[in-house]
């Protein structure tokens, strides 16, 4: 994996080092998919690659005990990308949402600059309608209107399906729901869970609004209900995706520090979607085998318990 990168808040990057960042993800948005067009017609490039494996995989990797190791999993192939095919030369960064710790604050993140950041919400489409099962207090829904990602085009999602569908990319803010679920609190709550199982149920939460947790705070936070950060199945389409789970990851890493000894071997949780009384299948284990399927990493969840092997750390922990 070459040499040992520290993952640093985006707040503290400097612009320079931000704009190569962004220089990077754009480089991949342009290099052509490996994936074969007859399984995902609508990946067409690198990026593009592990949003469809994304798609591909979503009912497997969420509510599931692997959770957590498929994401590190996820997100170390995609640092990777920007390093090997685009001379990324740092480690990606991770997005502290505990500090936008108000609707203001959210709003006005760093992470949504238009020059060294990703760009902000999108305009509003459409009002709140809290009947239709809306994600509560979304404020956007259109087409990003600035920053690097503008004009981006996104040709996969919504929801499950791979054909092509060429769309821009949009954000649908909803800061009060995001402060809700994103605060240092809600955080403590899952470093305070005394082994693993309860400690990634604590984190993800569950399927409902109402039982939202820091996992979901980011992706409705940010997607509301017509974002593709929002899209359980579409959701790496936005960049900042990569950022939220660098961030979660942060968190798990967090976690298993206060007890590296016992938590670097500790894993549980369903195989099966929700399935947490083993009625349809047993738990995870560490020989629990994962792929990112054309993306070609293969991995045992033990692989992806200590991130120190893995060349990576972060600047500090929660």
């Amino acid at each position: 994996m070459g040499r040992q990168s520290v993952a640093l808040p985006l707040r503290t990057l400097s612009e320079a080092e931000r704009l190569h960042y962004l220089s990077a993800v754009q480089c991949t948005l342009r290099k052509p998919a490996i994936t074969p067009s007859t399984a995902a017609p609508g990946a067409l490039s690198r990026y593009e690659d592990l949003v469809a494996t994304h798609i591909n995989q979503t009912m497997s990797i969420h509510f599931v005990g692997h959770f957590l190791p498929w994401h590190r999993l996820f997100t170390l192939a995609y640092e990777t990308l920007l390093r090997e095919e685009c001379g990324y030369r740092d480690a990606q960064p991770y997005w502290d949402w505990t500090l936008d710790s108000s609707a203001s604050k959210f709003i006005a993140s760093p992470v949504f600059d238009a020059v060294s950041g990703f760009g902000g919400n999108g305009p509003l489409t459409s009002p709140y309608n809290a009947s239709a099962n809306e994600v509560p207090g979304r404020t956007g829904g259109g087409c990003v209107p600035s920053g690097p990602f503008s004009n981006m085009t996104v040709h996969l999602g919504p929801f499950a399906s791979l054909a092509r569908n060429d769309q821009c990319l949009k954000r649908d803010f909803a800061p009060d729901y995001a402060v809700t679920y994103l605060s240092k609190a809600n955080v403590d709550k899952v470093l305070n869970q005394l082994d693993y199982g309860w400690m990634a149920r604590t984190l993800e939460g569950g399927t409902s609004f109402d039982q939202s947790k820091i996992h979901a705070g980011g992706h409705f936070g940010v997607g509301g209900t017509f974002g593709q950060m929002g899209d359980p199945f579409a959701s790496p389409s936005d960049p900042i995706f990569w950022l939220h789970h660098a961030n979660l990851d942060r968190v798990w890493w967090s976690w298993q520090s206060k007890n590296l000894t016992k938590r670097l071997r500790d894993v549980s949780g369903p195989i099966v979607l929700q399935d947490y009384e083993n009625a349809q299948a047993g738990n995870v284990t560490l020989q629990f085998s994962m792929t990112l399927g054309f993306n070609g990493w293969d991995a045992q969840v033990e692989d992806m318990m200590d991130i120190r092997p893995l060349c990576y750390g972060y600047d500090r922990l929660y």
